[in-house]
């Protein structure tokens, strides 16, 4: 019996003990895994952002070389000088009749036929909750409705400080909302989840609402409708896409032409006015500072909290509003009188000297040496009646400010007197221009990234601001008794991310941003505790279905696409830089040269070791036959086009730049290039170049480039050209090159 019962017992442990190593060989298989899974992810998510921030490197390098030539430009005519300053920063404060037209939004009428939302001011929270409502089935809001939400937001915007200052004392809770960058989904799921603005409900919206996705506009009409209902409740801060240089690469620009074609002009210009109208951060019980990118260790908020936000229109380049002729001309005479009457004082400025690019400060040093000053001379000193009338105007806007807070009602009369001002009421009030230190200011709260490293550097992957790391972040919070930052700015695959000792928190609110299931999105509560409660999210039910090894290699396959595109783009200079590991020309290199080769010519920062399995096919014996492996990534592409190899690299490689420099030439936003912006934009071009070139001959440039004889060129012609010289460069010698684009259509303009 007893023998019987220690048998078991044997035969019990034996079982167990197999039991126990099958488990612990399940885990073992299970982590490496889920560890190869994770690594798949890393790769994948490497490649994406490498790939977004080459094209942010990309924008900057064509927007530092256009201001290069602006910058060493001497324009022959006022048409010029005004076409010049329209590529960069829209006219924000046109003549009085021009500002009527576009503020005249009554005129436009409102077809009975029309079935999409209607707004009537002053906004009420049915209204807002019926845009989301309309956005969801896919309704478009009238541009006469969008020009009017418009003005009234600007109205509404320019009453409020750079720094807005919210309380949890009398809210239940704060939601705190980074990019959108136009995905409306995330934007109604966030609602959905946690509940439209109300004043127990306050959110702050982190900037970056615009570009890439593709309902920007309606995003922004939901926001701006919610802000102007619940004004103490709902706060937008300003992201560095609230741009228009940076929407012109990006999307935003084309999306409205696209959706509003009779008054998609007026829509942005309005709407570049309102951009530079935003708050710059937003401080939670003295305690939480919210910003879009980060810090520097040079940030200043008090110098952020005094300048003036509105007059910074663009942080791609340090160039401000444009001033009319005559102001210019009476500035200019003014300041001769008074420099030979008398010195101006000490503390006052001699010269503001502003860099061509906010990304090569010693630009400030070369601008003095060239020989069209960028100076801007100091504003005239004002009389003592004005002086007095300045200072009483500006008492008398704190004084209503703090009414409002205070919930008293507002005067009417004196909010109506503000915006409608007269252009000479303009001019008088117009504050000194932002120092350049202001604008570096601005540019470092935009762009700037937290490192896990001390100090503070340039952030060379995306081409502005700087990279922060935890002594800064200390620094900041320590000299303004603050407890944590929150920003945005950078998609994490979680949604959110914490860093410098959690003192630092990254939100990301656009889920799917790379790739469906590429990431999730997220927002965070602060209540009045200030203690962070992050809630994450999928906005598209479609990844729910799938399981993880699905969404990663979904993922996966995207990013690699992406990635060959990229290769393909640089085929020659890949080839050009194998040839010189291939010394002995053989046609063959190691996978390690590969390697080597590949991020010498792409610069992505990339784990190219770790990717060969998915680049690379054919190679025998650790070594890689380049020219069929160049042949192999062309094939895909040539399949789709029938176009030469050669050629098809260089649009995949330009075509992203060649459409930002349309839409730059296109500096009306009518969609086509007029004959008169083709010739100011080529005599821009040939000025730098030093080519001697007619009217006639642009003349005949322009004509040969309008292939339907339309009188103008579209992006497609604008494309095709650009294809037909490339063909006509690699089928002949560099020197017949510019007789291709010369037709048989010739003659006076």
């Amino acid at each position: 019996m007893g023998s019987s019962t220690s048998t078991q017992h044997h035969f019990a442990f034996q079982n167990a003990e197999k039991a126990f190593k099958a488990a612990v060989l399940i885990q073992r298989w299970y982590r490496r895994y889920v560890a190869r899974l994770e690594m798949r992810r890393r790769c994948t998510w490497s490649i994406f952002q490498s790939i977004e921030y080459a094209g942010q490197q990309d924008q900057v390098k064509l927007h530092d070389f256009f201001s290069y030539l602006m910058d060493h430009f001497t324009p022959s005519s006022h048409n010029e000088r005004g076409f010049l300053n329209r590529m960069f920063t829209e006219e924000r404060f046109p003549l009085d009749a021009e500002m009527e037209r576009h503020s005249d939004y009554e005129s436009i009428e409102v077809p009975d036929n029309y079935t999409g939302p209607r707004l009537s001011f002053p906004l009420l929270p049915d209204h807002a909750t019926s845009l989301v409502e309309a956005f969801r089935l896919k309704q478009q809001l009238h541009a006469r409705y969008v020009l009017n939400l418009l003005y009234e937001t600007k109205k509404h915007l320019a009453q409020l400080p750079n720094i807005n200052r919210i309380s949890t004392c009398y809210i239940e809770e704060i939601t705190v909302c980074g990019d959108l960058h136009g995905q409306l989904d995330d934007l109604i799921f966030i609602f959905y989840k946690n509940g439209l603005p109300s004043p127990e409900r306050a959110y702050v919206f982190n900037g970056d609402f615009v570009d890439r996705g593709k309902d920007s506009v309606e995003i922004l009409m939901v926001l701006f409708a919610f802000m102007l209902v619940y004004p103490k409740e709902f706060h937008l801060n300003r992201g560095n896409h609230e741009d228009h240089m940076v929407n012109l690469r990006y999307g935003f620009t084309k999306e409205v032409m696209h959706k509003y074609k009779t008054h998609g002009k007026k829509i942005l210009r309005t709407l570049q006015d309102v951009f530079c109208w935003l708050p710059l951060a937003t401080l939670v019980d003295e305690k939480v500072l919210i910003l879009h990118g980060g810090v520097s260790d040079r940030t200043d908020l008090e110098l952020l909290a005094k300048l003036d936000r509105h007059k910074i229109v663009s942080t791609m380049r340090c160039k401000l509003r444009k001033e009319s002729e005559k102001q210019v001309e009476e500035k200019r005479k003014a300041n001769q009188t008074h420099s030979a009457q008398k010195p101006i004082p000490w503390f006052l400025p001699q010269s503001r000297s502003l860099p061509s690019s906010p990304f090569h400060l010693s630009s400030v040093t070369k601008a003095h040496k060239a020989s069209r000053s960028s100076s801007i001379p100091c504003s005239v000193p004002l009389g003592r009646k004005e002086l007095l009338r300045q200072v009483r105007h500006s008492v008398d806007l704190e004084l209503e400010r703090c009414r409002q807070q205070a919930g008293f009602p507002v005067i009417g009369e004196r909010e109506e007197s503000l915006p409608l001002a007269s252009e000479g009421d303009r001019d008088a009030e117009e504050l000194p221009e932002p120092t350049q230190e202001e604008w570096r200011q601005v540019v470092d709260i935009l762009w700037s990234d937290p490192m896990a490293q001390e100090g503070c550097k340039a952030n060379t992957i995306r081409g502005g601001g700087c990279y922060f790391g935890p002594d800064v972040t200390e620094h900041l919070l320590q000299k303004y008794k603050l407890q944590f930052l929150i920003r945005s700015h950078e998609c994490k695959p979680e949604g959110y991310e914490f860093c410098h000792n959690r003192k630092v928190l990254t939100i990301f609110s656009a889920s799917n941003y790379y790739e469906v299931g590429s990431n999730r999105g997220a927002y965070v509560k602060l209540g009045p505790a200030l203690s962070p409660h992050i809630v994450q999210y999928q906005a598209n039910k479609a990844t729910h279905m799938l399981t993880m090894r699905q969404r990663i290699s979904r993922v996966e396959e995207s990013a690699l696409r992406a990635l060959r595109e990229k290769l393909f783009a640089h085929s020659s200079a890949l080839l050009s830089e194998f040839k010189k590991y291939d010394a002995d020309k053989t046609g063959l290199i190691t996978l390690g040269d590969w390697a080597a080769a590949v991020e010498s010519v792409l610069h992505l920062g990339l784990p190219w070791r770790m990717l060969r399995p998915q680049l690379v096919n054919n190679s025998t014996d650790n070594m890689l036959g380049y020219q069929s492996w160049l042949e192999d990534l062309a094939k895909e592409r040539l399949s789709r086009e029938n176009i030469q190899s050669s050629l098809l690299e260089t649009l995949y490689r330009n075509r992203s730049n060649l459409e930002t420099i349309f839409r730059m030439i296109d500096s009306d936003h009518s969609g086509f290039i007029s004959l008169d912006e083709f010739r100011q934009t080529w005599n821009l071009f040939s000025s730098h170049m030093n080519i001697d070139v007619t009217d006639d001959c642009i003349c005949d440039l322009a004509r040969s480039i309008d292939f339907n004889k339309d009188g103008h060129i579209d992006i497609n012609e604008f494309l095709e050209a650009f294809r037909l010289v490339e063909q006509s460069c690699s089928d002949g010698s560099a020197s017949d090159c510019p007789q291709s684009t010369d037709t048989n259509d010739s003659g006076p303009c």
